[in-house]
């Protein structure tokens, strides 16, 4: 395994050999060695030993002036690294020598026959032509690459998304690795067992020390191996594995590096660690007259969302789109744990009230009132609320409603009549009844919402009329109704929720 190459990057592509030997113009022919070399520039020299002269990679033209001892001459041409050897007929040998071609054969460097009626200079021309063309297929790669990968990372679930844009733009697999070295997200085909070893190993080289590489690049089963350190701060890594990497794959791999890093960066300013902290005490029970002080007064708005890809950037790119740094995906019960990758996570956002809140691809948010520090607990059931009943009519964004009427009357008084009320009803029809009263009494909305049948809808609304004896058909009787399931605020189902009332729309 090898840590970056320094070595000078040609200045374009380089060429087959194969692609010059096919130029019918030029006459040239293959007498020894192989022809899949790569050529990367042309040098000629009738020196008796270029050795000093030569940088390797070239395609070293003579005639043969001082061509003493063909097996000594051919060893220093290899040693110094030339792709090829080009050999003038005329003016100095009319034929190739046989000793030439021995030692050529004897070393694996490839010997090129140059007709009498070719000059060098028309190799050298055809070369750089055939380079410039190279050039130009590659800046065009690079190009749509880089359009690839931007246009990934706008979509609803960016990091995964730029991962398979770089994987499917080098032709093999593209790993995003977590500060331990564990393997947070990949794309790509799956290559060999000791070549995620390798990869995994090379990606440990950067790490998050201080002044430490960028990158490394290695081999491993057969593949082509490089890491890349993202420039979040959090010791994350991509790692990439292809079948080759020349220069323009690693120019695009620098812009997924770039992407990546912007997409899964904390955005953290230098005081939001503390109003960090202090929304998580906040949001898990803490009494709001313990956090306000460590917050601005606001007022500020709470935000509930669920959806997203499941990664572990999900959150922190919903934080970045809404432009707050205050952001706690901290599982809940009801979230059903941790976030595996490719399960939805609910995640709870506090913004300045000054600041927009719109819908996200990808995204159901719940928004609360806006409220000063110390009334953010109210603002956040009303966020939790709001975001059922986005979930439930399947709306984008759901905003808090005002609670109206029902302010004006004792919440004790309300909960005991609710009860009476409701006793009748055990679940599930208590939940499809607020589903169906929150949805203007529409059949197939409730059952899409419910993910029940339309019939068995039916039938439980008109269960609940018989054990309620109530017409449901009576507007006065739904009011009734919503008031009291609004009043006992039972656990969330897949149901709407309690704040919002049977003449909503996108409020709650």
């Amino acid at each position: 395994m090898a840590i970056v190459d320094d070595s000078p990057t040609p200045p374009a592509p380089p060429v087959p050999l194969a692609a010059l030997l096919a130029r019918g113009d030029l006459g040239l022919r293959l007498l020894a060695g192989p022809g899949d070399v790569s050529v990367h520039w042309v040098h000629t020299s009738e020196m008796a030993d270029p050795y000093p002269y030569l940088l390797g990679g070239e395609l070293l033209m003579t005639a043969g002036v001082q061509l003493g001892d063909p097996a000594h001459y051919v060893g220093r041409v290899v040693e110094a690294g030339a792709a090829a050897l080009a050999f003038g007929v005329t003016p100095v040998y009319d034929t190739v020598p046989p000793e030439l071609v021995e030692a050529c054969a004897a070393r694996g460097l490839p010997l090129v026959e140059v007709p009498p009626r070719t000059p060098f200079t028309a190799v050298a021309r055809a070369l750089w032509r055939l380079m410039a063309e190279a050039r130009l297929r590659e800046l065009r790669r690079v190009t749509e690459a880089q359009q690839s990968l931007a246009a990934a990372a706008a979509r609803p679930a960016p990091v995964p998304a730029v991962l398979g844009a770089l994987a499917s733009r080098l032709t093999g697999r593209a790993v995003l690795f977590g500060p331990g070295g564990t393997e947070s997200l990949a794309a790509g085909r799956e290559v060999p067992p000791e070549a995620t070893r390798a990869l995994r190993e090379l990606a440990g080289v950067l790490g998050p020390r201080p002044g430490g590489p960028a990158s490394a690049s290695g081999d491993g089963g057969g593949l082509r191996l490089a890491a890349y350190a993202l420039g979040g701060g959090d010791g994350l890594t991509l790692g990439v594995a292809t079948e080759r990497l020349g220069p323009g794959d690693h120019t695009i791999a620098g812009v997924a590096v770039v992407l990546l890093s912007l997409l899964t960066a904390p955005h953290r300013g230098a005081d939001v660690t503390v109003r960090d902290g202090a929304l998580v005490r906040l949001l898990l029970g803490a009494a709001p007259a313990e956090v306000a002080g460590a917050l601005d007064p606001g007022p500020w708005t709470v935000v509930h969302a669920s959806g997203g890809d499941g990664t572990p950037f999900a959150a922190a790119s919903l934080a970045a789109a809404l432009g707050t740094p205050l952001v706690d995906a901290t599982p809940t019960a009801e979230a059903g744990g941790g976030p595996a990758h490719g399960t939805p996570v609910t995640v709870r956002l506090l913004l300045p009230a000054s600041a927009p809140v719109t819908a996200q691809p990808g995204w159901t948010l719940g928004v609360g009132a806006p409220a000063v520090a110390g009334e953010l607990a109210a603002a956040d059931a009303q966020a939790a609320r709001a975001l059922r009943r986005a979930e439930a009519t399947r709306t984008p964004l759901v905003r808090h409603r005002p609670a109206g009427i029902t302010a004006l009357v004792d919440p004790d008084e309300a909960a005991a009549h609710a009860r009476a009320l409701l006793a009748p009803l055990a679940e599930p029809l208590p939940e499809t009844l607020r589903t169906w009263l929150s949805l203007h009494g529409g059949w197939d909305r409730t059952a899409a919402a419910m993910d029940i049948h339309r019939n068995t809808v039916r039938q439980r609304i008109a269960r609940c009329a018989r054990l309620l004896d109530r017409d449901l058909d009576d507007p006065d009787v739904r009011m009734e109704l919503w008031f009291a399931l609004s009043t006992t605020r039972p656990a969330p189902g897949p149901g709407a929720g309690p704040g919002a009332g049977p003449g909503a729309g996108v409020t709650a």
